[in-house]
């Protein structure tokens, strides 16, 4: 073998090693990108589900105030329910939806609020909503984390050369936590 054949074959190698490199580096970073979509979307879950321990307390305290607001608290009882049906599953449009429920429930408790001057006064009712908007303020930095990590993963997935590393080894784009109707786009005000 000449000197012509070992250059192409230390070419050829080098070739082989770059690409091969490519491969793993983007592999590695489309895994790392994915584990942190997971992650982000685990911590929005946790603050979700926190939220959602803490309603039945709020109701049975409002209860004692307002009894006739049955429908308020089937409202809750059916977007937690939705919540942790889409929780189990991962599925980011069926919390959306169950928040969605949530939030127009939450308004409907908050204005029975209004009306019942002694509940407002309620220790126990003034501590859960305290901790309902402390909540309500983890979920939105939970959210915001969310998206901001599920782009840098879509960048990836959808930038060239990256897209196709993700082509080949099947990375899809992740799902924005986006809310569709116009009140939910709105801050739940929490007050006492």
């Amino acid at each position: 073998m000449g000197t012509g054949g070992i250059i192409t074959l230390v070419i050829l190698g080098l070739v082989v090693v770059g690409l091969g490199s490519f491969l793993i580096s983007g592999y590695n970073r489309l895994v790392e990108l994915r584990n942190r979509v997971r992650n982000s979307w685990s911590q929005i879950d946790v603050q979700l589900k926190r939220r959602y321990d803490m309603i039945p307390n709020l109701v049975e305290t409002v209860k004692g105030y307002a009894k006739h607001e049955e429908s308020i608290y089937g409202a809750f009882a059916k977007a937690r329910d939705m919540y942790n049906h889409a929780s189990e599953t991962n599925d980011i449009k069926g919390v959306v939806e169950a928040e969605q429920g949530f939030s127009a429930a939450l308004g409907r408790l908050l204005a029975v609020k209004e009306a019942y001057p002694a509940l407002m006064a309620n220790e126990n009712f003034k501590s859960l909503m305290k901790e309902l908007a402390d909540t309500e303020d983890k979920i939105s930095y939970a959210r915001q984390f969310y998206n901001d990590t599920a782009m840098k993963m879509n960048n990836e997935v959808e930038k060239f050369p990256s897209n196709i590393v993700a082509s080949l080894f099947g990375f899809q784009a992740a799902t924005y936590f986006e809310v569709s109707a116009k009140a939910e786009r709105e801050n739940v005000k929490v007050q006492f």
